[in-house]
């Protein structure tokens, strides 16, 4: 096991494959990062080793069944039966690659404070096994100062040497579930080095991964690249949650107000309100800058202030609905029962990770509504790091919902593969927090926005 690294020093060694392409790449984490990240660069030509501790994933790839929509089932069957990746669990096969990149999560503690424990269990793995002449680089979004506080920390006990033996970085990821104009290869590629010769190393590495680029100075910057994304994201999308309540109270339509306001060509971004933020990123981590601060003596007032406000747009909807029920038909949320349509974070995905859909059904559920709901990408809810009280919830068939088993409609995620029409037609109240009735032009007489 090992490399070879007798003819030519660690650098230069690395640097000749990844030029010609026969640097093994190691991938840690095959979910909604790993897993594309892995195909890609393995259809640009390089030998791919996915890992994961997860059985259940690990099977499901041995047999090309893909469970990312991002992800073709018959892109893994071509990989796998030209030998171009594979997929494991043993992590002693690390000592094997020349390139790891590590794509695991980064939660939050309970007290909202950042678990990296994912990162450090990875990294102290890759430790044990790790050659000289290997490049690792961090993918998992986190406050700026992770890779040099953390990462390089726990592979100088090695006994390897960062910037002589091994080199580190930082890329960060910028996935999109279901975006179906930017995948993996065809984002631009944000890459830093702890160092001038990392820094070269996951510069070229990248490059034969995707087509655009784009190194910074450090690998602090490039942290602080990705936390500022979803930062911008989480503060407009508070900011437009907050302004729908305000014009919901005076009668006036938010989204006919941000149509009308993305009119202009200049100095306008529209952003959209919902039931809530979902996805691993945006609900996320923006507190990872949050608790950074407090090591400067630093608030983030602008920041938690978001994070207050999307939190509690469940609340505002479940609000809303119990209006709608009271005023359309004189009950309660004790008595009710509740058809949610979209369980997933956004739509036409069946991404869960901190889908507000669910924090919805559970503040129904502590309610005593009768909760249902339909989800055509999400067949059942699967195991997710909150409420466990779900887990195998079955998604209704459409052909099965009828009208007399529900009280009101609520709209949480609008997938495109819902008949909106059949909807209306069943003639009850609809709580719509995504304005899909509307968009799609259909009557919209029983239909409360919220």
């Amino acid at each position: 096991m090992g490399k070879n690294l007798l003819k030519y020093d660690n650098f230069q060694g690395l640097w000749e494959k990844l030029g010609n392409q026969s640097a093994h790449v190691g991938i840690i984490g095959l979910g909604y990062v790993g897993l594309p990240l892995a195909v890609t660069a393995a259809k640009r030509g390089m030998p791919v080793t996915g890992f994961d501790i997860d059985p259940a994933k690990i099977d499901a790839l041995h047999k090309s069944e893909s469970y990312i929509e991002a992800v073709a089932s018959d892109d893994l069957a071509s990989l796998l039966k030209d030998g171009t990746v594979a997929w494991t669990a043993d992590f002693s096969r690390l000592a094997d690659m020349d390139v790891i990149v590590i794509c695991v999560p980064t939660p939050l503690t309970e007290y909202r404070d950042p678990d990296l424990s994912y990162v450090t269990a990875t990294t102290e793995e890759i430790a044990k096994y790790i050659s000289a002449g290997t490049l690792v680089v961090l993918e998992s979004t986190t406050y700026p100062g992770t890779t040099a506080e953390v990462l390089t920390p726990i592979l100088e006990k090695s006994g390897h040497v960062p910037g002589q033996d091994i080199f580190i970085g930082f890329s960060p990821e910028r996935e999109d579930p279901g975006n179906q104009n930017y995948r993996t290869a065809t984002i631009p590629k944000i890459v830093a080095g702890d160092g001038e010769e990392a820094g070269k190393l996951a510069q070229l590495f990248y490059e034969n991964v995707v087509d655009a680029v784009v190194p910074v100075s450090t690998t602090q910057t490039a942290e602080a690249v990705k936390i500022t994304e979803n930062i911008f994201r989480a503060v407009n999308i508070a900011l437009v949650n907050e302004l729908k309540v305000i014009f919901d109270a005076m009668g006036v339509d938010v989204w006919e107000v941000i149509d009308g306001a993305a009119t202009k060509p200049f100095g306008f971004m529209p952003f959209f309100p919902g039931p809530g933020l979902g996805g691993h990123c945006i609900p996320i981590d923006p507190f990872y800058l949050t608790w950074k601060a407090r090591e400067y003596e630093l608030s983030t007032r602008f920041i938690e202030l978001a994070g207050e406000i999307n939190s509690n747009m469940p609340n505002y909807v479940v609000a809303r609905l119990r209006e709608v029920l009271d005023r359309e038909l004189g009950i309660g949320l004790s008595r009710a029962r509740v058809l949610i349509i979209g369980i997933a974070y956004k739509k036409n995905v069946s991404d869960m990770r901190e889908s507000p859909s669910v924090r919805l059904m559970s503040l129904l559920n502590q309610a005593g509504t009768q909760v249902a709901f339909h989800d055509p990408h999400v067949p059942s809810i699967p195991k997710m790091r909150e409420y466990p009280e779900f887990l195998g919830w079955q998604s209704l068939d459409f052909g099965d919902i009828r009208a007399e088993d529900f009280d009101a409609i609520l709209i949480s995620t609008d997938h495109d593969a819902v008949d909106y029409g059949a909807l209306v037609d069943m003639g009850l109240p609809i709580i719509d927090t995504r304005n899909a009735i509307a968009r799609r032009e259909l009557p919209g007489d029983q239909v409360t926005k919220a």
